[in-house]
């Protein structure tokens, strides 16, 4: 494994913060955005016990390996090392099952063509046509497997401890977190970044890649481009407010 670790105590001294620190019950990590990656996934430190897991969602598309991921976080997930939530990209692939007519070329054209190949379903065209897009359909439903349909289709939209939210894509900061639309969850929210959230509440995110996982202003970014820069971070969130990072890459 290759990789760095860097912690950094946030709100020790200086200036105060304008809202408190982050708080979780117990330690958590959020792991950024996979999109096929699975070494990433292997290059990753061992869970420790105590410290739930928690994967943003965006398992799948673009990158290689799709199905070596969802095989691996689902099996991180019955082991009782944490959970994953819903993306993006597993909302996309979703809607391609119930409807590939309709669904088929979104997605396909965002990723799922690799997806598809990864479970051994190979389409050249997006834009083939309503028997081609079905067939495919079932074939991709046959390999991907009931139990695992499932448990897809049952990811949560966040995931909050204390006052630290995750979420995939982010949330509105000026609705309260119970009631927050699905839109916002999973594609993000255009005041995400430029209004800061008045409840005290952290989110942590995925879904925007950016050059380094960071924290500020209650809000921490952990995707950093697994199939576009070979680079997977982790943040690592413990209850007396002190976050650090681990970004793995794969040999």
């Amino acid at each position: 494994m290759r990789g760095s670790m860097v912690f950094s105590k946030l709100f020790g001294g200086g200036k105060p913060a304008p809202f408190p620190p982050p708080h979780p019950d117990t330690p958590v990590e959020i792991v950024g955005d996979l999109h096929g990656c699975a070494a990433l996934f292997d290059a990753l430190p061992a869970p420790e016990p105590g410290c739930p897991r928690i994967f943003v969602g965006d398992l799948v598309d673009r990158g290689p390996d799709s199905r070596g991921v969802i095989e691996r976080v689902r099996a991180h997930e019955l082991a009782g090392h944490g959970t994953c939530l819903m993306g993006n990209h597993e909302t996309m692939m979703l809607e391609f099952l119930d409807d590939p007519v309709a669904a088929g070329q979104h997605w396909l054209r965002n990723g799922g063509l690799e997806t598809l190949l990864s479970f051994g379903v190979a389409l050249e065209d997006p834009r083939a046509d309503a028997a081609v897009l079905q067939t495919a359909r079932d074939a991709f439903r046959t390999a991907l497997g009931a139990p695992t349909e499932a448990w897809l289709r049952a990811r949560p939209m966040l995931w909050q401890s204390g006052n630290l939210v995750v979420t995939h894509a982010g949330a509105d900061p000026e609705t309260d977190i119970a009631d927050q639309p699905a839109r916002a969850l999973l594609w993000g929210h255009p005041n995400f970044t430029r209004v800061p959230r008045r409840d005290g509440i952290w989110i942590a995110r995925g879904h925007i890649i950016v050059s380094e996982a960071h924290a500020e202003e209650g809000r921490i970014a952990v995707d950093t481009g697994a199939f576009a820069a070979g680079r997977l971070s982790m943040a690592r969130v413990m209850p007396d407010g002190e976050i650090g990072f681990v970004t793995v890459t794969a040999n």
